[in-house]
């Protein structure tokens, strides 16, 4: 993922750089068997040694790659297959998943995204299982869902705030575990992904809300009072990533103090997801050339 100089490699040299690079971006925020949180610096840029300027620029260069894997997605459902993609986005407040969405996942035809942004759960919503509200969700075969935010706070809020009995959230982690293994084992490709921000960086962007009239309507009091469990939510992140990481859905945490590289990562991540994939070209369903001189006599 570092910046590449400028040259005359070929087209598919470049491809498997890029391919490679993204391979070790995803080692890298593996949260792996030995994963701890607090091992991990919120400001740092695993497997880029630009800065911002050079990252902007890499995001904007890795655009027409993601975006053509995307079509193929779409294009494969067309001709019926059922795969589909799904980035699910956690993190604090401030954390960056709208930018994410807006610089990431905005790069590509918004026809083929499905957006899914969960907030507290409705009256009809607490009244079913905790999962039933994102099975309802799950992206359509050929598109990339986005989940801001997730299932993942009926364990997370849940645990800090002790909404639910320990032994509930103990048993949902569980469901948890066998509801994405049923995803993923379905033919949705699941990218999870955390984006983890430090408190003084929340705390700069939450006061840049207050000061400009432009970003009022995206301060919410009640973000000031969960600072006050902000190690308390450190933990339930730690004991949420261990019990439910598996082969098929593992998770991946993102330093997000610096929103360009997050961006950048995650879109590096993406783009992994669909290349293992493996997407092509649906094959015509008709005679090409009988069909190009059916329209040149036309």
């Amino acid at each position: 993922m570092a910046p590449k100089a400028s040259g005359t490699a070929k087209a598919s040299s470049r491809k498997a750089d890029s391919t490679a690079d993204n391979a070790e971006l995803r080692r890298l925020l593996l949260a792996g068997p030995d994963f701890a949180l607090d091992a991990v610096d919120p400001h740092s840029t695993p497997g880029f040694d630009g800065g911002k300027k050079a990252g902007t620029a890499a995001l904007a260069a890795g655009a027409d790659a993601l975006s053509l894997l995307q079509e193929k997605l779409f294009a494969e459902s067309r001709a019926g297959s059922g795969i589909a993609v799904l980035l699910l986005l956690q993190g604090m407040d401030t954390s960056g998943k709208g930018g994410i969405v807006r610089h990431v996942v905005g790069l590509v035809d918004p026809q083929g995204v499905q957006h899914s942004a969960f907030k507290a759960p409705t009256e009809e919503e607490r009244s079913h299982d905790f999962l039933w509200r994102v099975r309802r969700q799950l992206p359509e075969a050929g598109m990339i869902g986005v989940f801001d935010r997730s299932h993942y706070e009926d364990v997370l809020v849940h645990r800090v705030r002790s909404l639910s009995p320990a032994d509930e959230i103990e048993k949902r982690y569980g469901a948890i575990r066998a509801f994405e293994n049923e995803v993923a084992a379905s033919g949705t490709r699941m990218l999870k992904v955390m984006l983890h921000i430090s408190k003084d960086e929340q705390k700069a962007r939450l006061s840049e809300r207050l000061e400009r009239k432009d970003k009022f309507w995206k301060y919410n009091p009640g973000d000031v009072d969960e600072r006050g469990y902000w190690q308390q939510y450190q933990e339930a992140y730690q004991t949420a990533i261990e019990r439910t990481s598996t082969p098929d859905t593992p998770w991946y945490v993102v330093p997000a103090d610096r929103k360009w590289y997050a961006r950048l990562a995650v879109q590096h991540l993406l783009t992994a997801t669909l290349e293992d994939m493996q997407l092509s070209w649906p094959p015509a369903t008709f005679d090409v050339e009988a069909e190009k001189k059916r329209l040149a006599a036309s």
